[in-house]
């Protein structure tokens, strides 16, 4: 960790010496700087996120210098660090219990410092108060609501909260409100002021009225992959009654093909007798090692090497055909694993079969 100077970065003291007097340095000084320490591999990776004037900013203040000072360096690093710091423990409790954290660790002083300059260009996510608030009691205040109200407030709970409250709200009820997550799109600020107005009397006031995304089809696929298996298999089959459309496109993304991995040796090779070899060595052309050597374990030593070697002589292909196989083998396993064939490792359930 660098060193800590008396005169702290997070009042925007980060400077350099020239002439003996110490210079203020900009924002986008700080940026050219960071980005020079952290290498050009990570700066491009950071430069795919930003807009075009920005690159423009950034790339022109990285032309203009000329070395960077070790003390400048370690000061912008140290800064980083701390933002960053802050921003993870705003996420994880609050403002408040940011600003109880740094205090202990960074002192008073730094600590209001540091989350004046963050909560100055922060918008704080809705329904933000609820993000300690323990499931259950949520649930007993939100389940006699309707359904849209609901699956607003799950959408911008974590996922594993989430999961939770939808596994225990009424049956009748879940599929709608799971569908709800999925084709919910833009949220108005009023709409998320009224319904936090109805949770809690005394809110904070969005501090932005741009409208905010939450929701989709990836958001309740990532909730019901963290539900107990029937509670999803309810879900799931009352969807496809309502809108059968909606629910295969949520059932492709529940298991992808990378996921084969969680599956045990024994269920594997009830896919293998399942599966076309030629499928297969379309379908483990773009994985990593570790999917591929997982599926090679599971066949014989001359049926492994003549997958190989099917791989090897089909050459480049294209990466839609490469999907479009691995997407029969998926639901290849989603056949069997509703047949009781195979099992299908989800969080939260007991791995304990019987």
């Amino acid at each position: 960790m660098a060193k800590q100077t008396a005169n702290p970065v997070a009042g925007g003291g980060t400077g350099s010496k020239k002439g003996g007097l110490k210079k203020e340095l900009t924002g986008r000084q700080k940026a050219a700087i960071f980005l020079v320490t952290i290498g050009s591999e990570i700066s491009s990776e950071i430069f795919k996120h930003l807009r075009e004037d920005e690159i423009e900013a950034l790339t022109f203040e990285i032309a203009r210098l000329e070395s960077v000072d070790s003390e400048d360096r370690d000061r912008v690093l140290m800064e980083f660090q701390e933002l960053m710091m802050a921003q993870d423990f705003i996420t994880t409790g609050g403002i408040e219990y940011a600003r109880e954290l740094l205090e202990k660790s960074l002192g008073s002083q730094k600590a209001v410092d540091i989350i004046n300059r963050l909560t100055s260009s922060l918008q704080v996510r809705p329904f933000d108060f609820v993000r300690r608030t323990d499931p259950m009691h949520l649930l007993n205040f939100i389940q006699t609501e309707h359904p849209q109200t609901i699956a607003l407030i799950l959408a911008y709970l974590e996922p594993q909260k989430a999961s939770v409250i939808l596994s225990s709200l009424p049956h009748e009820i879940q599929s709608d409100v799971a569908k709800r997550i999925a084709t919910m799109d833009r949220t108005s600020p009023e709409t998320l002021r009224e319904v936090e107005r109805v949770l809690e009397k005394k809110l904070s006031t969005l501090s932005s009225e741009d409208y905010t995304a939450a929701g989709g089809v990836e958001s309740i696929v990532e909730i019901l992959n963290l539900v107990d298996r029937s509670t999803e298999k309810v879900i799931i089959e009352s969807l496809e009654e309502e809108d059968p459309e909606l629910a295969e496109d949520i059932k492709k993304r529940m298991f992808v093909f990378e996921d084969i991995v969680m599956l045990d040796d024994r269920a594997i090779q009830k896919v293998l007798r399942e599966v076309d070899v030629s499928e297969m060595a379309k379908a483990l052309k773009s994985v990593d090692t570790e999917v591929q050597d997982k599926i090679f374990r599971n066949m014989s030593k001359r049926a492994a090497t003549l997958l190989k070697e099917d791989m090897e002589y089909m050459g480049p292909i294209r990466m839609k055909d490469v999907e479009e196989s691995q997407q029969k083998i998926v639901s290849i396993i989603r056949k069997l694993e509703e047949q009781g064939e195979i099992v299908v490792a989800r969080a939260g359930e007991d791995e304990l079969v019987v």
